[in-house]
């Protein structure tokens, strides 16, 4: 699809008639993190919309940093919506796709009928996080990430960085083709660097919401996910995996859809 002047790679599918899903992957990986939870959908009648984004579609990775700034990023998503005639969905995402999920359900109440996120809290319980406990520690790896050599250093020794913290061998194969694990890096280098809290400022969210957070992840701690219960004027549910790392998506498929399905039961 052709949004913005970039082609999107995109993959519908389950019951004609079921209600939309949108679901937004994170770093590193694409929108193939979710091959075990889709089924799971189906199989409950959701119909299902998963979009590679911005700098993970071949054909959508402009060359400009500032190209990869959230207000891109959300544009992209509503963009698809518009196309696919997708009036409202349920909205789905993980890491840095929760990240945005955060800013569409915020700024675009009136297209999602529930939120449903992995691992990521609300930018604004991540800002308390960052003051009140570990969460700075937690995030340092981001100062590596945005640094010059970044993508030379995680790709070094076939990807040993990568797969050292749970990336698989067919997870790492895209990121290898010119220019995408650069284009996945400027996600952070557009959005973390600069006056980040301008950047990332979010509103509350107003829809029904659910955090699931996983006792085994280093990267975001538990403070930043429980913590954005505040932020959620609405019904929210925070649901703890416990013995799961950072990739719920693919180590927790089972208890994601099922979250997912219980959301699309409120509608």
């Amino acid at each position: 699809m052709t949004v913005n002047g970039l082609t999107f790679d995109v993959r519908i599918g389950g019951p004609e008639t079921g209600p939309w899903v949108l679901l937004l992957h994170g770093f590193p990986v694409n929108g193939s993190c979710y091959d075990q939870v889709l089924p799971r959908l189906h199989e409950s009648g959701l119909r299902t919309l998963v979009i590679d984004q911005r700098g993970y579609s071949p054909g959508a990775r402009p060359a400009e940093v500032d190209d990869y700034r959230l207000t891109h990023l959300v544009s992209d998503v509503i963009g698809v919506l518009d196309a696919l005639g997708i009036g409202y969905a349920i909205l789905v995402g993980h890491d840095w796709g929760g990240i945005v999920a955060w800013h569409l359900a915020g700024r675009y109440p009136d297209r999602f009928t529930g939120l449903v996120v992995g691992s990521t809290g609300h930018p604004s319980a991540m800002r308390d996080a960052l003051v009140a406990s570990d969460q700075r520690e937690r995030s340092s790896y981001i100062l590596d990430f945005v640094a010059d050599g970044a993508e030379e250093k995680l790709l070094a020794d076939d990807g040993a960085e990568l797969r050292a913290v749970g990336i698989t061998a067919d997870e790492l194969a895209p990121l290898r083709e010119p220019g995408a694990l650069t284009a996945a890096l400027n996600w952070y280098r557009a959005n973390f660097t600069g006056d980040i809290k301008a950047t990332m400022a979010c509103p509350p969210v107003e829809i029904p919401t659910t955090l699931l957070w996983s006792d085994a992840d280093t990267a975001l701690g538990r403070e930043q996910a429980q913590g954005s219960g505040r932020y959620v004027y609405g019904d929210f549910r925070f649901c703890e995996l416990a013995g799961v790392d950072h990739w719920i998506p693919q180590h927790a498929a089972p208890a994601l859809a099922s979250e997912i399905a219980l959301r699309s039961t409120i509608f």
